[in-house]
C-alpha cells in the first residue's frame, strides 16, 4: 500500500494508473476504521484494479467543536487493517492540506429538503461541511466508483446529490453498501470505541427500536408506533434527537402510511456524551 499526504503526489500516482486504465474505486473515511469500512474496501477491490481510501477527519463537518476534538484517532491500526485488506492507496492529509484558504466553506450546496430533517435539523452545517470536503476529495481522486456505507443513510443521499450538482453524475458510479453489525445488532461505527462497558450493553438499545417498528408496521397512523419506539430509547439511558420513518427513497417524513410506499426508520439518540445513528428499511 502506497501512502500519500501531499494531492500532487496522489494526482500524479492516479494519472499514471489511468494511462493503463485502470478503474478507480474510492473510500472515503475518518479513520478509527472496523469491518464496516474494511467491508467498502473489500467491495471496491473486487471491482476495480486500484483501490484508494482516504483519512481525513474533517473538522467543517463537526458543529459541536468538543465532538470533533474527542474523535478516535487510531492510524496505526487503521494502516495495518488497510493493508490486510489489500488497499492500494491510503491518502492522508492534513488540514492545510485540504483548506489551504482556511476553514471557511467557499460555496453553499443547494441540498434542497435533506438539509432541513433528521440529521440536517439537528446539526446545522454538517452537510456542508460533508459536502466540501467530499467535492476536494472526489476532484483529487476522481474515482470511477465511489463506495458509501447505508449506516449513514442520509449522507448517502446528501452525496449523491452532491455528485449531481457539482456535475459527475456521468463520471461517478456510486455504490452504497450494507451496514455491518455487532452479533447483538449494533452498527459498526467509529463512535462506538468512545462507549464505556455498562454503555456498550445498552447500546443495542437503538437497534431493538428500530426492529420493533420494523416488527410492528402496520398501514395507517405511525405516531403511536415511533412514540413507543422512543419510550424504548429512553429507558435505556438514551436522550434521542429522533426517531423516524420515512420515505425510502427521499427521506420524506411518514405519518401516515399507505401500506405501499417503501421505508426506512432513522434514529439518532445521545448515550451520555456518545451520539449513535442507525437506521433500518422496513418494507
Amino acid at each position: 500500500m502506497i501512502l500519500f499526504k501531499k494531492t500532487g503526489d496522489l494526482h500524479k500516482w492516479l494519472d499514471g494508473q489511468r494511462k493503463k486504465r485502470k478503474k478507480i474505486g474510492f473510500v472515503p473515511t475518518m479513520g478509527a476504521l472496523h469491518k464496516g469500512h474494511i467491508s467498502l474496501i473489500e467491495s471496491s477491490s473486487k471491482s476495480n484494479q486500484v483501490t484508494v481510501c482516504s483519512i481525513f477527519v474533517n473538522p467543517t463537518q463537526f458543529n459541536d467543536p468538543k465532538d470533533y476534538e474527542k474523535y478516535p484517532v487510531t492510524i496505526e491500526k487503521d494502516i495495518e487493517l488497510l493493508e490486510n485488506a489489500g488497499c492500494d492507496v491510503l491518502f492522508m492529509p492534513s488540514v492545510t492540506e485540504m483548506y489551504p484558504e482556511g476553514l471557511g466553506l467557499p460555496m453553499h450546496y443547494d441540498l434542497g429538503y435533506l438539509e432541513t430533517i433528521l440529521e440536517g435539523k439537528f446539526r446545522p452545517g454538517h452537510f456542508q461541511g460533508v459536502c466540501v470536503v467530499v467535492h476536494k476529495l472526489l476532484e483529487k481522486v476522481l474515482p470511477d466508483n465511489l463506495y458509501l456505507g447505508q449506516k449513514d443513510y442520509q449522507q448517502c443521499m446528501v452525496i449523491t446529490k452532491l455528485v449531481d450538482l457539482i456535475g459527475l453524475k456521468n463520471e461517478i458510479t456510486i455504490n452504497i453498501c450494507p451496514t455491518l453489525r455487532e452479533p447483538d445488532g449494533l452498527a459498526m461505527s467509529s463512535r462506538n470505541i468512545r462507549l464505556k462497558e455498562d454503555e456498550r450493553k445498552k447500546a443495542v438499545a437503538i437497534f431493538q427500536s428500530l426492529r420493533f417498528i420494523r416488527d410492528n408496521l402496520k398501514k395507517g397512523d405511525l405516531s403511536v408506533l415511533k412514540h413507543e419506539a422512543n419510550s424504548l430509547l429512553t429507558k435505556n439511558g438514551f436522550k434521542t434527537d429522533y426517531i423516524e420513518i420515512a420515505g425510502a427513497n427521499d427521506l420524506s417524513l411518514v405519518n401516515e402510511w399507505d401500506g405501499k410506499i417503501k421505508l426506512v426508520a432513522v434514529a439518532a439518540a445521545f448515550l451520555n456524551e456518545v451520539r449513535l445513528i442507525d437506521n433500518m428499511l422496513l418494507n
